[in-house]
């Protein structure tokens, strides 16, 4: 069976190690590193620790990268020694394929997006490839299908745009959410009622959303009566300029994406 390391032992790390649990993946075969004595204490039973990365990718197939942006330059250049004939896949944000192939000394990279709803494996992962095999595509899609749903896309450019949507997406839900909770106070309901209906709406609209064969922009309108009240509040939306906002907010967040790749290797375009 394929050996797994995870460079990094955090939230997303935990995620994928615990949907793989319970997928039937043997934890034995997974490794955790990370400096944080705490975080390894918090994994799983079964899955092997260690508190050195070279250790823990040098028994691996595959090297899963779940450490923060501003460290993966340093990380994979230490690990690259060990990693020749080892797949890298990373969920460092903003970081391209190209620089990872670079300071892994060549090493076949899968890059990868997930979002927080991993953690409860109803996350959506974006992933790009330039060089990986048809069997290192569908490995990845096993590992990381452990978590949500996967979509493969063309560039690392694409790559900054799913992190921008859906990467940062579920904060954009939340804020709205946390939004709406708070004008249902306003209005005198109690906050545990107005959280209650609140995230039981988000809930079953995104449930429609996803069953149903219509676009979400028509399940609005069926909603919206003439001289209704979801017309009336739908108007107060489009007059703050909703739409213009949430453009302006995802290309903010894409082009983040795009100066940390900068940042993570300066001079590269």
């Amino acid at each position: 069976m394929t050996k797994l390391a995870f460079i990094g032992a955090g939230r997303i790390a935990q995620a994928i190690i615990g949907g793989l649990i319970n997928q039937g993946f043997v934890a034995a075969n997974m490794t955790a590193a990370d400096p944080d004595t705490r975080i390894l204490d918090s994994l799983p039973g079964g899955v092997r620790r260690s508190a050195d990365n070279l250790q823990a990718a040098s028994d691996a197939d595959v090297v899963i990268l779940c450490v923060k942006p501003n460290m993966t330059k340093s990380v994979v250049s230490d690990l690259a020694i060990t990693l020749t004939g080892r797949l890298l896949i990373s969920v460092a944000a903003g970081i391209r394929e190209s620089d990872l192939t670079t300071w892994s000394g060549g090493t076949t990279v899968i890059r990868c997006m997930p979002n927080t709803p991993a953690l409860i494996r109803q996350g959506m992962v974006g992933l790009y490839s330039s060089g990986a095999s048809t069997e290192q595509r569908s490995l990845a899609e096993e590992l990381l299908g452990a978590v949500g749903s996967t979509a493969w896309f063309e560039s690392d450019d694409d790559l900054d745009k799913v992190t921008a949507l859906s990467g940062s997406g579920p904060a954009y839900f939340f804020y709205l959410m946390e939004a709406m909770i708070d004008a249902g106070v306003a209005l005198g309901i109690s906050e545990d009622a107005s959280r209650t209906l609140v995230l039981n709406t988000a809930l079953g609209a995104a449930a429609m959303a996803v069953e149903s064969a219509e676009s979400p922009s028509q399940l609005r309108a069926n909603v919206t009566s003439p001289g209704g009240t979801t017309e009336a509040a739908l108007k107060v939306l489009a007059s703050h300029g909703l739409s213009a906002n949430m453009d302006a907010a995802v290309k903010a967040a894409y082009h983040r994406a795009i100066e940390l790749g900068d940042n993570a290797s300066p001079g590269s375009t």
